[in-house]
């Protein structure tokens, strides 16, 4: 029997699924004027991430996957933008800076690796 892949098999999803939800929990205890100059554009930016891998992951067609996986790249990198705002304005401790920072880190490989996987495994 075929196993098909799910999203969840997927570790990059995975990865940004949990960094996104880290960083509401992170974001949500900011003041009002932090969460709204901040906290709103990096949760967005983080949470885009996740969303992009899902819904590549549910398009059809080779090219239109592949696209979305480069945005996700692209809210990856605005992702790293925000988390050095966030550690310049002290709004986020050391230890969580760098959780940020080591997991952001991890998923340019990951998401080319499943871009890679995708141009190989899937007819256009």
């Amino acid at each position: 029997m075929k196993k098909y892949l799910l999203l969840n098999d997927i570790d990059c999803y995975k990865r940004a699924f949990n960094l996104s939800n880290y960083v509401w929990n992170i974001v949500i205890g900011w003041d009002y004027f932090a969460q709204r100059t901040v906290g709103i554009q990096f949760a967005r930016a983080i949470d885009s991430v996740a969303a992009n891998i899902a819904e590549g992951f549910g398009r059809f067609g080779k090219r239109d996957k592949v696209k979305f996986y480069h945005y996700a790249m692209g809210s990856q990198k605005e992702s790293l933008d925000w988390n050095e705002k966030s550690r310049i304005r002290k709004l986020v401790t050391k230890e969580q800076y760098d959780h940020i920072l080591e997991e952001l880190q991890n998923m340019p490989k990951e998401i080319n690796h499943l871009i890679k996987f995708t141009n190989e495994k899937l007819k256009e």
